[in-house]
């Protein structure tokens, strides 16, 4: 499966929840994910992340998970692998012997709903902002260009003010 998803940095939070309602979406409650992003050892912030495996363990409500994504068109169209794991510790150390790296902390509170058929997920990146995610899961065969436009339409049907990026939370929390 591949993960293909549109984000948006969203100045105006209140404005996001009003036109998300309007719209009929219910959002679920917040909940806070904690991750731990690790990326091959001796990958830096200024390599090209296309075609790499990258890696990350995320806490939601004491469930962790472990999620490979590796970029395929862009950062934002990835293959993806996920599952769950029952000792955070034992699988942080794994991973530091399969040859990555922890790179960057990333905290946000998440809210989940549904839109014209895709995921839609309100996160609040701690020290960054607010943000607006739209993504699909396809087939391998799916065109991430047409798909990354479909959901970008929806997003601007919102009619709210939002700049889109295609920068990762990794990146923007590295930025800072």
């Amino acid at each position: 499966m591949r993960e293909i998803e549109v984000k948006y940095a969203v100045p105006d939070r209140e404005a996001l929840l009003l036109a998300l309602k309007s719209r009929g979406v219910a959002l679920s409650e917040p909940v806070r994910q904690d991750d731990q992003a690790y990326a091959p050892a001796g990958w830096t912030p200024g390599d090209g992340k296309r075609g790499v495996p990258f890696v990350r363990l995320r806490t939601v409500e004491g469930r962790h998970t472990f999620t490979l994504k590796r970029p395929d068109l862009n950062e934002q169209s990835c293959t993806e692998r996920e599952t769950v794991v029952e000792d955070r510790d034992q699988m942080h150390e794994a991973i530091m012997l399969m040859g990555y790296a922890p790179t960057v902390r990333v905290a946000k509170h998440r809210r989940i709903g549904v839109l014209d058929g895709a995921e839609l997920c309100v996160d609040d990146l701690e020290g960054v902002g607010t943000f607006l995610e739209l993504e699909r899961i396809v087939s391998e065969e799916a065109d991430e260009a047409s798909v990354q436009t479909e959901l970008a339409a929806v997003v601007a049907g919102l009619g709210i003010a939002c700049e889109r990026t295609t920068e990762t939370y990794d990146a923007l929390v590295r930025r800072g």
